[in-house]
């Protein structure tokens, strides 16, 4: 009798965190689609796509209110050991990191009003959706391995971050010549510089989740990933 109970235990347990890991997808799939909208409103000029991007990160916030007391109640109800435990602590930290990377993007769809057509005149721009690709790759692979709970395919998104620093150093060092050259370039090169550091806290958001992810499923710590080389360091 008693194992039929803790049969049945288990069972809603998994199902539970099942149920959690579908509304962590689903958010993943919001900040995704976020990532890759704020891009094109901006490549565009697309000032009410813009506009929904920030409106719809209220979506973001919701599902993220939702996850968090899921977790909560699954940590109190069920009372997780081991894996269990760090998979639940795991997607307590992922859906906070989710809903940031949400922001970022909603934070690159606001800068689209403030360019206008000024875009056009700076070369450094056309880097951006590039950039903006790889990052917006690396959260739906980290969050398909969350789902999966495969180790090995978040630890290669981690691997994929130093891309997204080396297109940030690019940019950088390109809009401060383009700078130099017109002061009239001043102003929109740096809200360049800022839609360019959103994308690449998302490369490192996704990282830290790929990090998370692989300490819920091994056990351990992923050894300290290298990064690009800093555009302000001295030469």
């Amino acid at each position: 009798m008693a194992t039929t109970g803790n049969t049945h235990t288990l069972k809603a347990f998994d199902q539970e965190l099942d149920a959690l890991r579908a509304l962590i997808s689903q958010m993943g799939g919001l900040a995704e689609h976020a990532i890759r909208e704020s891009m094109r409103t901006l490549m565009q000029r697309d000032l009410e796509g813009a506009r929904a991007v920030v409106e719809d990160d209220r979506k973001l916030d919701a599902l993220e209110a939702e996850a968090e007391g899921r977790v909560v109640q699954l940590i109190a109800l069920r009372a997780p050991m081991a894996d269990d435990l760090r998979e639940a602590i795991a997607a307590l930290k992922i859906v906070g990191v989710v809903e940031r990377i949400g922001d970022y993007a909603k934070n690159i769809a606001k800068r689209v009003p403030q360019l206008g057509d000024a875009r056009d005149r700076i070369e450094p721009v056309s880097l951006l959706p590039e950039m903006a690709r790889i990052a917006a790759e690396m959260v739906h692979d980290v969050l398909d391995a969350f789902v999966e709970r495969d180790a090995d395919k978040a630890r290669a998104v981690c691997e994929r971050d130093r891309a997204v620093d080396d297109f940030y150093n690019s940019i950088f060092r390109a809009l401060l010549t383009f700078m130099m050259e017109d002061p009239a370039n001043i102003t929109p090169s740096t809200h360049l510089l800022f839609v360019a550091k959103n994308i690449e806290r998302i490369g490192d958001h996704a990282t830290n989740i790929a990090e998370m992810v692989w300490f819920a499923a091994t056990g351990e710590r992923l050894a300290d990933r290298q990064r690009g080389a800093d555009p302000l360091a001295p030469a």
